[in-house]
């Protein structure tokens, strides 16, 4: 069979199967709804408090991160050895063709790039295990249980640290006052301020780009934080709804059935592609502004 006769195939099975449900479960059939309420999902219950620290499943999935990135580094680093195994020569490439070529690249100078790596590779990581975590079920629901016996275990769940806009935007501000301490400590404070103004422009015009360029490092702290956020939130949103939240809302069972195949796909979409491309975009962006900050002109 050539290629788009598997997909025929494949598309007159899937069509069948719905038409098969929708026999056999009584057709579009609707149920009211209500008690699901999909923004429940991402809502932040407090487990315990410990002083004015509030634990729930967003400090879970932070410290996991955390644990993971830390774990990584020092696995990598105590393997290291002067003929390089499988993880040396992954670690070895990760550096020189991803962090160092790729996200580094044009943006600094060999001195500053082995300086910042450390910093640019952690936040890489760090955001990197937490939208791969976001894709790993977790009992972290706490609204649902699962009973079994005299046990009540929260229901398993989806949710990332990053689809939080606060964790995002504290990441963003860490990065923007790097670059703005690496600035005035390369060009001192009026050298950092007077390089926001375009090589050239003199007199009363520079006044208003002056203001323009300000505006615009502090539209970074947006433009870093609201795209890993919405990103991330939009997926899970997505998969969501294409999981059974859909059919539950409208109350019609059988469009899980056409749902359900997109959302696995959505998934798999989300966790080989996005999660990576949003680490790799906040990496490479703040590998950018590290190296604007210190370039002798605009």
């Amino acid at each position: 069979m050539t290629r788009n006769q598997k997909i025929l195939v494949g598309f007159a099975t899937y069509l069948g199967l719905i038409i098969l449900v929708v026999l056999l479960f009584g057709g579009w059939h609707r149920v009211q709804n209500n008690e699901f309420h999909p923004q429940n999902e991402f809502k932040l219950d407090t487990w315990f408090s410990i002083g004015p620290i509030h634990f729930n499943k967003a400090v879970l999935y932070l410290i996991l991160a955390g644990l993971l990135t830390i774990g990584t580094v020092l696995w990598l680093t105590r393997r290291l050895k002067e003929r390089p195994n499988r993880a040396q020569a992954g670690f070895e490439y990760l550096y020189t063709r991803v962090l160092k070529e790729m996200i580094m690249g044009d943006a600094m100078d060999e001195k500053m790039a082995a300086k910042w790596f450390p910093f640019i590779a952690t936040l890489f990581l760090f955001i990197l295990f937490s939208n791969l975590l976001g894709y790993i079920p977790l009992p972290t629901n706490t609204e649902e249980k699962i009973n079994i016996g005299i046990a009540h275990i929260p229901a398993f769940s989806l949710y990332a640290s990053t689809a939080n806009l606060s964790i995002p935007l504290v990441l963003a501000i860490v990065v923007f006052v790097s670059y703005t301490i690496e600035g005035v400590r390369a060009k001192g404070p009026g050298g950092y301020l007077k390089g926001l103004v375009p090589e050239g422009i003199h007199g009363f015009a520079a006044v208003p780009l002056f203001i323009l360029e300000l505006f615009s490092n502090l539209m970074r702290l947006l433009s870093l934080s609201i795209r890993l956020f919405a990103n991330i939130l939009a997926g899970h949103l997505i998969i969501l709804f294409m999981a059974g939240a859909l059919a539950v809302l409208l109350g019609i069972s059988a469009i899980g059935v056409i749902t359900l195949p997109i959302g696995i796909v959505i998934y798999m979409f989300e966790v080989v592609l996005i999660a990576g491309l949003q680490a790799f975009i906040f990496a490479t962006l703040t590998a950018i502004y590290l190296g604007g900050a210190v370039a002798e002109s605009h």
